[in-house]
């Protein structure tokens, strides 16, 4: 098996996921350039964290016309396993991968610090390795966090299992709307996400969009390994292929 980390200009995440991938959970991995269609026969792609092309226009609009998008949505269609960090989350939904838009932050101030977030489906190729409920504790950094989609987009996403992580309190619940604060109760909502969305899969599973890093946690160094497990779901998945 084999793991691809594009890199776009201004992305800053990539040798974290690279790291991570190749000194952590000991697979094979590759860079992937941004104005290459070759996907290099990786079985999965990283869509990582960062500032592509400046986030110029708006977060994701310019790396999505990049020709590695292009292989990248082919390569999804045909049931390759994608991971979209961040940024990466923002470039799928640009790119039509994911529905949805990712907004700036309620407040419009920029937050980065260890949240928690709840595990809403487990039998996802990102979630294998944990179990329904469970809470993993995940840092974020970013401006454009905050979640939305139209009322149909959302109760479709709710009732096929696709909203696979939700902000929540470090025991695990998930903070119902109330006034103020922009129409959110934001205790365990750090931007102010729709339905406290902080990651969402595509119809058939294989493509997901999260804003928390992963890379960021995989690691006691780093204060907690809670994102190996992301990577470790990918890999048994693969395995098993």
């Amino acid at each position: 098996m084999k793991f691809g980390v594009i890199v776009f200009p201004g992305s800053n995440c990539d040798h974290d996921a690279y790291w991570t991938i190749q000194q952590v959970a000991k697979q094979p991995v590759t860079f992937l350039w941004h104005e290459s269609h070759d996907l290099e026969n990786c079985d999965a792609v990283i869509v990582p964290g960062g500032f592509a092309f400046g986030d110029y226009l708006r977060t994701g609009a310019i790396a999505r016309f990049s020709p590695v998008m292009e292989s990248v949505r082919k390569f999804a269609e045909g049931g390759g396993i994608v991971l979209g960090i961040c940024n990466g989350f923002q470039i799928l939904c640009e790119s039509g991968l994911l529905p949805g838009a990712l907004m700036r932050n309620v407040g419009l101030k920029y937050v980065c610090k260890p949240v928690q977030v709840r595990v809403e489906n487990a039998e996802t190729p990102f979630t294998n390795s944990c179990t329904q409920g469970q809470v993993l504790t995940i840092p974020i950094g970013h401006m454009e966090g905050n979640y939305f989609c139209d009322p149909d987009t959302l109760e479709e996403l709710r009732r096929d299992g696709r909203v696979i992580f939700r902000y929540c309190s470090p025991s695990g619940e998930v903070d119902s709307p109330k006034a103020g604060a922009g129409g959110m109760d934001r205790k365990s909502n750090p931007n102010g996400s729709l339905d406290n969305v902080a990651g969402i899969c595509s119809a058939g599973g294989n493509v997901l969009g999260m804003m928390p890093h992963p890379e960021r946690s995989a690691e006691p160094e780093l204060g907690g390994v809670d994102g190996l497990k992301i990577f470790q779901s990918m890999v048994e998945v693969m395995s098993a292929r």
